[in-house]
């Protein structure tokens, strides 16, 4: 009996080494990427992860489920200090709002309008015409509220945004017509925050995070978290899900006619092919009795 407690002793002994060992040389790994970033002075640290978005592909179509999801995280989270200038409210029809739903949340916002009879700005509830407005007056205002630095417009941010892929995956991007750089940054950067390795320091008042595009750290603290924002359709309200749910709006919202642009693409490929297939029938044809 003292030789079996024995045996699972030293196994556990083992097993927890074998793991302080691998936690270890991961830290060690990521301490070196960290240094070869800076040195290159290139960055993301690591590439960010691919997700599988309904998105994808070139029949790739939005998930109006998740698109309203993401909205409520935007609206509750990033709206705080990132403005939203080039989407209209009107625009959430295609998430599967009503008109008068629309309305209802456009009143939800105030905006500034004017100048009145006499000649004065005034505000009024926004209306599903307006844009999203701004959470601070203007660009040195946001800076002066952030550290000096202006927190980045969303409306176009997922087609703004994303990390070269280099040789030879650009080469197969061709033909799976990848385009979901902006949102895998994106999802990568809110779910990539961690504690800086051991020997690697970081500016006071920023957080270190290897998927950030410009540096090892930034600015931003981690935005969200866990059952931060309720959801109402029994989705789980992880970190996770969040991430995924406001970068597939971030990148409906950078492209809202996605799914007819596609749509239109597969059109045009279809046309081309049997015009190219006419041609060479054609071609067969005319020269059939002649002679080579």
């Amino acid at each position: 009996m003292k030789k079996l407690v024995t045996s699972i002793a030293l196994i556990a002994a083992m097993a927890g080494l074998g793991a302080s060992s691998a936690a270890a040389e991961e830290g060690h790994d990521l301490a070196a990427a960290v240094e070869h970033a800076a040195a290159a002075s290139h960055y993301p640290i690591f590439k960010p992860h691919n997700v599988e978005w309904s998105f994808a592909g070139p029949f790739g179509k939005y998930d109006k489920g998740q698109l309203q999801r993401g909205l409520k995280v935007f609206k509750e989270v990033c709206s705080a200090c990132h403005s939203m200038n080039l989407v209209a409210f009107r625009t959430l029809e295609d998430l599967g709002y009503s008109e008068e739903q629309v309305k209802a949340f456009a009143a939800e916002y105030e905006v500034q309008d004017g100048p009145n009879a006499d000649g004065e700005m005034f505000t009024r509830k926004a209306v599903p015409s307006d844009h999203f407005p701004a959470p601070f007056a203007n660009a040195e205002a946001a800076a002066a509220a952030n550290g000096g630095a202006a927190p980045p417009d969303m409306s176009l941010l997922a087609k703004a945004r994303g990390v070269e892929r280099g040789f030879p995956t650009f080469v197969f991007d061709i033909f799976t017509q990848y385009q979901e750089g902006g949102p895998d940054y994106i999802y990568s950067l809110l779910t990539g925050y961690q504690e800086p390795p051991e020997g690697v320091t970081v500016a006071e008042g920023t957080h270190f995070n290897p998927y950030f595009a410009g540096a090892a750290a930034l600015a931003m603290a981690p935005p969200i978290a866990d059952d931060q924002v309720t959801y109402d359709d029994g989705t789980p309200q992880t970190l996770d899900q969040y991430a995924k749910d406001v970068s597939a709006f971030l990148m409906w919202a950078a492209e809202p006619h996605l799914e007819e642009r596609k749509r239109t693409g597969f059109m045009v490929m279809v046309f081309l092919a049997i015009f190219t297939a006419l041609v060479y029938l054609t071609k067969k044809s005319v020269y059939a009795n002649k002679e080579h």
